[in-house]
């Protein structure tokens, strides 16, 4: 069940790897980031489902035991306390397989990310417009 091994069209492609109940969380997790980051664009990187704006938000990869949630190390950061109970690193959560997934959070961190995002376009804009001077 390991969907790192196969270059994907697009997340469609992607879930469409995994066993029914499988798809069925990464569907769900897919609605809850487009529901929290309006506007995101859909695309595949590194091989898995990724999310951008100005620049890539999240990621996920469905493995044999559990979703790894990729929130970039600042949002990881940001809720480590929230995250504790779950296995991780600096920029990665891994949710079990077969446990729900802690939406409401997912949610909280995807905004976290848009609001990141858009701050560092802003900053980069204005430093560009600053350089121009």
């Amino acid at each position: 069940m390991d969907g790192q091994k196969q270059a994907f069209a697009n997340i469609d492609e992607y879930i469409a790897l995994f066993p029914p109940e499988v798809q069925e969380t990464l569907q769900t997790l897919r609605r809850v980031i487009h529901e929290s980051a309006p506007g995101a664009k859909e695309k595949i990187s590194y091989q898995m489902p990724a999310f951008a704006l100005h620049s890539n938000l999240v990621y996920f990869a469905a493995y044999k035991k559990h979703i790894g949630f990729y929130p970039t190390s600042s949002g990881i950061a940001a809720f480590q306390a929230e995250l504790s109970a779950y296995k991780g690193s600096k920029g990665a959560v891994q949710f079990p397989i077969g446990e729900p997934l802690p939406y409401d959070l997912i949610r909280s961190i995807v905004r976290f990310r848009v609001e990141a995002d858009r701050e560092e376009a802003e900053a980069k804009a204005e430093a560009k417009k600053q350089k121009k001077k």
